[in-house]
């Protein structure tokens, strides 16, 4: 009996242990792919990081240069790396040329595998620029 609870401590241990993983990930903002006439909509750069405890992703990033106000910043889930995909999350954002974009979510199991198969990015859309200004990848 005793060496019942004993082995049942240890795996509840183990348990609580792995679902705090800790991952850290980089974001790098840049301008979304352009054609010419989004030369004049179009500008501004950023960083941020990313860190998934668990299954909760939680998003930080800044972003200057603008060329207008930001009007929304998402999370979206690409096919492969550096190609667009859909939205699933609303980031909260400063509605300025400036500022920061933030949000936190509870993945899915495939959103996790996605991210970590570098496929998740958040994409800044302005006032000059509604369909896009800044995409950053989420990478390791």
């Amino acid at each position: 009996m005793r060496r019942s609870l004993v082995v049942a401590a240890v795996l509840w241990i183990a348990a609580i242990a792995s679902a705090q993983t800790r991952e850290e990930f980089k974001i790098r903002l840049t301008m979304v792919p352009l054609d010419g006439a989004m030369r004049a909509t179009v500008a501004g750069s950023g960083s941020g990081s990313a860190t998934l405890t668990g299954s909760k992703l939680t998003i930080n990033a800044t972003f200057d240069g603008l060329p207008g106000a930001a009007t929304t910043a998402k999370l979206h889930r690409g096919v492969t790396t550096g190609v667009r995909g859909s939205s699933f999350l609303d980031l909260t954002v400063t509605k300025g040329v400036k500022g920061t974009a933030t949000g936190s979510i509870d993945l899915t199991a495939d959103q996790v595998d996605s991210l970590k198969k570098g496929r998740l990015y958040i994409q800044i859309s302005s006032e000059k620029s509604p369909e896009g200004t800044l995409w950053g990848w989420i990478l390791k």
